[in-house]
């Protein structure tokens, strides 16, 4: 059964005094955030806190309970939104024991087109009569002719010239 957006809007409300508290939807249910951190879940129109000492200190004798089928046990603590004092002291105490949410990786450059490999398509099925099977594409090296205009000619150092170019200039300069 899927948690009513009514619900899940009563218990932010509940939480008010906390702050930073951003509910998102998810499957169907809610996680929880303070902060950027999911603190828990709100599913089958119940409220679920993460595990956490700190918590069961808040709480004494917490009661048990999976948000979902195959879950590991959350604190079920639906009894307590009709006491928002102790519900805040529970979510800040979680938020402070649980570890900050890792970062994501950062994505990685797209290939230019130039350096990209070209992907060969196989088609699921066979062709239609009467057409041709399509032939397979090379991939095309960039064409080392290009007019002079988009690039000026390059000039040769000093430093690149063969020994035989010193010497015939010598050569020559003797003359």
């Amino acid at each position: 059964m899927a948690t009513d957006a009514g619900y899940a809007k009563y218990v932010c409300d509940q939480l008010q005094a906390t702050g930073g508290i951003t509910v998102l939807k998810m499957f169907g249910e809610y996680a929880l955030y303070r902060h950027g951190k999911v603190v828990a879940l709100i599913a089958d129109n119940q409220f679920f806190v993460k595990p956490t000492p700190a918590g069961e200190a808040v709480l004494g004798v917490p009661t048990y309970g999976p948000p979902y089928p195959g879950a590991k046990p959350f604190f079920n603590v639906s009894d307590l939104l009709d006491d928002p004092e102790t519900l805040v002291r529970l979510i800040e105490a979680t938020y402070d024991a649980l570890p900050a949410p890792k970062k994501k990786a950062a994505k990685k450059p797209k290939l230019s087109e130039t350096t990209a490999k070209p992907t060969a398509r196989k088609s699921a099925g066979k062709a239609k009569p009467g057409t041709k099977p399509k032939a397979k594409v090379a991939a095309r090296k960039p064409s080392a002719k290009k007019s002079s205009a988009a690039k000026p000619p390059a000039r040769k150092s000093p430093a690149r010239k063969s020994p035989a170019s010193k010497s015939s200039k010598r050569a020559a300069n003797r003359r």
